[in-house]
């Protein structure tokens, strides 16, 4: 290509956290300038088609910018090895469920490449140095330069790696088909130790998997040779019929469950999904659980706040109150923040469980609390939202809205955005002065969001409303079937919420008009939460899901005992909820 280039690991410091990321180099050294045009012109193809990708499998892309003669991609750090590194380094033969948990995997970014829309994302060059293995020993697919969105019955340049490519990719064909033969020698190198890239082409049936390790089943063999098929018709059709072999084999061996498989590659009809640990309280948990620096902390009506020990479920302490707690906690500066039944804001030591302050109101405190500018705001029954100094506990002002205030205030570089049950909803200042009011037609319980200068919110009164954050004029509004007291995730220009017509709802922000939605089986009340491409909501069905993010599939579902009310917290790669069946789950992210 006349290009040449170097990965290295740098940090972002646009943001107050630094975040590690991926600098991704590519130099021209060629003079002639339509040939260095079509290097750069290749280069930014990657950036576009990343830029429109979103699977956990698959890195994020933050930035893309040119200096001369070289440009550069930043990307999402992985942490890890890949698959060529580990084999150099292997001193025997990967065990069979660890190379079937890497194919699911791969099988399911696959999946979801081969149906992107509009058109087709095929990858075209699958293999071991191009696939990553994370610190959780789950993989990333890496280095989208000859990815290819396909148009049909066009012939393409051949591109790719000789001994992954099949014969049809020679041709210039470029198929979802062309990643299935890639694949499947990956998975044969990955299990015979053998480089293609050493054998003759095509030769991979003169080296039957089993005759070279023994120790694979026939099962998994036949799927990896299947694949690997000369014919691409006589190949497996798509990607999501290949992993449903895959686990079939594994179901049939007895190794499904050792398999090591993210809950949003696992097929629900054949795997489903089980709990990592659940852990049982004394009655019904309808708010939402919060992780801090590897504790979940969780409210229940049994009055009592749980800290558990986020990884395993165990038990660390518990804070009794005298009333439930239907809240989500908040962490600030070693301290827990929430409301409870009993009128009251508790701040607890986060290490210990002991009491820190209290702050008392006139009405149930149902709101979660916000910290910001060194004050906790939360809102009251007693029809006030309060800001308390937290490092004394004293009352620095409070807010009438005129009725009970269960909306989580949203507080922003100058303003405290929050609803009223009445319908109101208030925009107040740092002193609690009233800077404007917007009026629905029946309760805000949901609480807002604020981004790019407008704040989101949902009503009782079946409308989401979006309305202009510096003077409460309305830039859109959106008709549900029902009310709803969801709290809008925000996800560049989407918007995720919940109604109670049982519906989750995924809205385009720049224009009000409905993406996608998702039938459940009653009303949904609690809030969903973004996380690697994947959408989690719980339902009064007692159902919890796990959806696609972009296109609001489902991936995932987990049928508890007793509805879901609360909203999911994520850590790292598990998800939390909790359930009116007095349990707290942990589920793989």
């Amino acid at each position: 290509m006349g290009g040449m280039g170097s990965v290295y690991r740098a940090r972002d410091k646009n943001f107050k956290a630094v975040r590690l990321v991926a600098v991704k180099e590519m130099i021209s050294r060629v003079t002639d300038t339509a040939v260095r045009k079509n290097i750069f012109k290749i280069f930014e193809r990657e950036a576009n088609i990343l830029a429109t990708l979103r699977h956990p499998a698959i890195p994020r892309i933050y930035d893309y910018f040119t200096i001369k003669d070289r440009a550069y991609l930043v990307l999402e750090f992985i942490h890890g090895k890949n698959l060529e590194q580990l084999i150099a380094e292997a001193q025997g033969f990967f065990p069979e469920d660890q190379v079937l948990s890497w194919a699911v995997e791969l099988c399911d970014v696959m999946e979801y490449l081969h149906a992107h829309k509009p058109e087709p994302v095929i990858f075209r060059d699958i293999k071991p140095s191009n696939i990553m293995s994370t610190l959780q020993n789950h993989i990333a697919l890496v280095d989208f330069g000859i990815a290819k969105v396909f148009e049909s019955n066009q012939k393409n340049t051949m591109v790719g790696t000789q001994g992954y490519s099949p014969p049809d990719q020679y041709r210039g064909e470029a198929t979802p088909q062309v990643d299935i033969y890639a694949l499947g020698a990956t998975l044969h190198h990955l299990l015979t130790l053998r480089d293609p890239q050493l054998e003759a082409p095509f030769s991979f049936g003169e080296r039957p998997i089993t005759e070279i390790n023994p120790a694979v089943s026939q099962e998994f063999a036949a799927v990896v040779e299947r694949a690997l098929e000369y014919k691409p018709e006589d190949r497996y059709a798509g990607a999501s019929e290949m992993k449903e072999a895959l686990v079939n084999a594994a179901r049939n061996t007895g190794t499904l469950l050792n398999l090591n498989i993210p809950a949003a590659a696992a097929i629900t009809r054949v795997a489903g999904v089980k709990p990592l640990w659940t852990f049982a309280c004394e009655d019904e948990v309808r708010g939402s659980p919060t992780c801090h620096e590897g504790t979940l902390y969780a409210g229940c009506y049994d009055n009592n706040l749980y800290a558990l020990d986020a990884a395993k479920g165990e038990f660390k302490w518990k804070y009794a109150t005298d009333g439930g707690i239907p809240g989500k906690p908040a962490v600030f500066e070693g301290n827990v923040y929430f409301g409870s039944e009993d009128k009251r804001l508790h701040v607890i030591s986060a290490r210990s469980g002991t009491v820190v302050w209290s702050h008392y109101t006139e009405g149930p405190v149902r709101s979660s609390p916000r910290i910001a500018e060194g004050h906790a705001f939360i809102g009251s029954d007693d029809g006030f939202l309060h800001a308390v100094n937290t490092a004394s506990g004293r009352l620095a002002w409070r807010a009438e809205a005129g009725s009970a205030v269960r909306s989580t205030p949203f507080v922003s570089s100058e303003f405290v955005y929050f609803g009223s049950e009445a319908g109101d909803f208030s925009c107040v200042d740092f002193r609690g002065d009233t800077r404007w009011r917007f009026k629905a037609k029946r309760a805000v319980t949901s609480s807002p969001a604020v981004a790019d200068g407008v704040v989101y919110f949902g009503s009782m009164d079946s409308t989401l409303y979006a309305l202009d954050a510096s003077s409460g004029w309305a830039v859109w509004r959106f008709r549900l079937g029902k009310g709803s007291i969801s709290t809008p995730a925000l996800s560049e220009h989407f918007l995720y919420t919940g109604a109670a017509d049982h519906n989750i709802y995924c809205i385009d922000t720049r224009s009000g008009k409905e993406v996608w939605r998702f039938a459940t089986e009653h009303q949904v009340t609690g809030s969903p939460v973004l996380h690697r491409g994947a959408l989690y909501c719980g339902s009064v069905d007692g159902y919890f899901y796990c959806l696609d993010a972009t296109t609001g599939q489902l991936r995932w579902r987990y049928k508890t005992d007793g509805p879901i009310t609360g909203t999911p917290a994520v850590l790292e790669d598990m998800v939390f909820i909790g359930s009116t069946d007095k349990n707290i789950y942990a589920f793989p992210a």
